[in-house]
């Protein structure tokens, strides 16, 4: 396997408009060959797509997902450019889709930056805790602690996790498909997951703590 270097991440970078995660991916994928990364990387949308991600996404639509039986429902705003875009059926299917992922996944939080610092150091304590029991001696536990932290993301994050329907991409790159061949940006906004029997057992945990 070639080894992939900071300048041929940066020239991806600039001929792209990718993020530098997605070029050195995308360079480990075709071996180093900088014109092959690029294919891979405008097959999957986000060559085009980051060039728009900065654009404002002030329309949209808010979908919902109720699983069969009706004890699982999702409602999410799903927002993009113009309200054309939002009554496409391709923005209506991405809608359905992310609003079935987050009934299926449960996720905590849309981006990883959204994590919030007590959340982290709790994960990190957490990790190393566990490498430690493991045999692993404390400097080796706390650089395998950044790795698993990858794992909590994937695990808990909207955007990091396996689309559920092509675990070979994220819901991130799902979307950076739509934005390219939409031609708008499109962001997640918000989301709200039920399941039946959840209130309950969050009001008798309050009640048993003030108890």
């Amino acid at each position: 396997m070639a080894e992939i270097t900071a300048a041929q991440v940066k020239e991806l970078r600039e001929r792209t408009g990718a993020g530098m995660m997605e070029c050195k991916k995308a360079l480990v994928e075709a071996n180093g060959n900088i014109a092959e990364a690029e294919v891979v990387l405008r097959k999957r949308g986000i060559a085009s797509a980051s060039k728009k991600s900065s654009r404002a996404t002030k329309q949209g639509t808010i979908g919902t997902y109720i699983h069969s039986g009706s004890q699982l429902g999702v409602m999410i705003e799903l927002n993009c450019e113009s309200d054309f875009v939002a009554r496409t059926d391709d923005f209506q299917e991405l809608v359905k889709d992310i609003a079935m992922q987050i009934a299926a996944t449960d996720p905590k939080f849309i981006h990883k930056e959204d994590v919030t610092a007590a959340v982290l150091d709790k994960e990190r304590e957490i990790q190393k805790a566990r490498a430690i029991a493991e045999g692993k001696p404390e400097k080796i536990a706390e650089k395998m602690v950044e790795g698993r932290l990858s794992k909590y993301y994937e695990e808990f994050c909207l955007l990091e996790m396996p689309f559920i329907k092509d675990n070979s991409v994220t819901v991130a790159q799902l979307i950076a498909s739509k934005i390219a061949k939409m031609g708008e940006n499109i962001s997640i906004a918000r989301f709200v997951r039920f399941k039946v029997g959840e209130t309950v057992a969050a009001e008798e945990a309050t009640t048993e703590q003030q108890g």
